[in-house]
Order: structure tokens, then C-alpha cells, then sequence
């Protein structure tokens, strides 16, 4: 069944509509969300806030743009609002000191969490366009259109949020291979 055909059940309240659009979109929602998350229980979180939004909001879809865009955009939305809520949690939290964290085993997991934390810290404008950019493969213009910015816009957030992973990692990584200086 084609998806036009598709969001039309969907719009009239049809579940199987409704559940294939979930089966074949959820994977790629939630793969975006969980870059964008860091782990999987907010993702999850997010996932399903996307899903329960989209749902309610599919008699508003217009068509102007794909399905999947519209959808991602819904999931970007909400993954924006629990990153709010995520960093006003936060600020009530210590982080572990440095000397603690230093003695950490050097594993495959260890890197791709440091990877992740160095994510985090990017301010929230450019960890978006990089996840959406660099992780995802949307274009400027995609994103532009997500995120209500302008591509210009993305370009520059995508080149800043670049030169600030690679400042928040170079220190890490090079101490963790004895070098000074990391590219990434």
C-alpha cells in the first residue's frame, strides 16, 4: 500500500494504517532520537512523545513535505523539550570529579561514552545540526526546514559544533595515545 493511501486511513482513525506507518517509521525516529538522547531511556521517552504528537497531529498534515521529514521534525521537537527538561535536572546535579573518571578502563565503550559526553556539552543549536548533519545525512536545507533556521544558519552551527568536538576531545584523546594534538 503506498503511503499516501496509508495517511489517508491513518487521518480516519484506521489502527492498521496507523501501525504500519509506526513499523516502518520507528526505527529511523528512534535512531535519531537516541543520537540525540545519548541513551536509550530517553530516547525511548522521546520516541514515544514523537509518536503520541504525530498521531494526534496527522489530521493537520498538509503534504507539503514528506511524511518522514514532518515526523522527524515532531521527534526533533521533542527531543528539544526533554533536553530542556535534561539540563534543568542537571543543574542540580555534581558531576564526578575528574581524578575519578581517570582511572577508567581505555575500552571501545569508554570512548564512545566519552564520545557521547563531549556531545552533550555541545550547546543545544549545534549538538542538533551535527547529529542531524553528520549523523543522520540531512542536508543543510532539511535541517533548515526542521529546525526553522536558515541553511546558512546550519552551515555555520555545523562548522562550530565540528571545532568545538574537536577541542572537547583533541585534551582526551591525545593524553589517552600520549599525543598533543587530535583531529578529528
Amino acid at each position: 500500500m503506498i503511503e499516501r493511501e496509508l495517511l489517508r486511513r491513518a487521518r480516519q482513525g484506521d489502527n492498521t494504517a496507523i501501525a504500519t506507518l509506526y513499523r516502518q517509521h520507528a526505527p529511523r525516529v528512534y535512531t535519531l532520537l537516541r543520537r540525540l538522547a545519548g541513551n536509550d531511556a530517553e530516547a525511548e521517552d522521546w520516541a514515544q512523545e514523537s509518536w503520541v504528537q504525530a498521531i494526534r497531529g496527522l489530521p493537520t498534515f498538509r503534504g507539503d513535505s514528506g511524511f518522514a521529514t514532518w515526523l522527524h521534525r515532531i521527534a526533533v521537537n521533542c527531543a528539544l523539550t526533554g533536553r530542556r527538561r535534561w539540563h534543568r535536572k542537571e543543574s542540580h546535579e555534581a558531576p564526578l570529579p575528574e581524578e575519578m573518571l581517570a582511572g577508567a578502563p581505555r575500552s571501545g565503550v569508554v570512548l564512545a561514552a566519552r564520545l557521547e559526553g563531549a556531545l552533550m556539552q555541545l550547546p543545544e543549536g549545534m549538538h542538533r545540526v551535527l547529529v542531524l548533519h553528520d549523523v543522520e545525512g540531512y542536508t543543510h536545507e532539511e535541517i533548515g526546514g526542521m529546525l526553522g533556521i536558515a541553511p546558512g544558519t546550519c552551515k555555520s552551527q555545523l562548522f562550530k559544533a565540528r571545532a568545538r568536538m574537536r577541542e572537547l576531545l583533541g585534551s582526551r584523546a591525545s593524553a589517552m595515545r600520549g599525543e598533543e594534538t587530535c583531529v578529528i
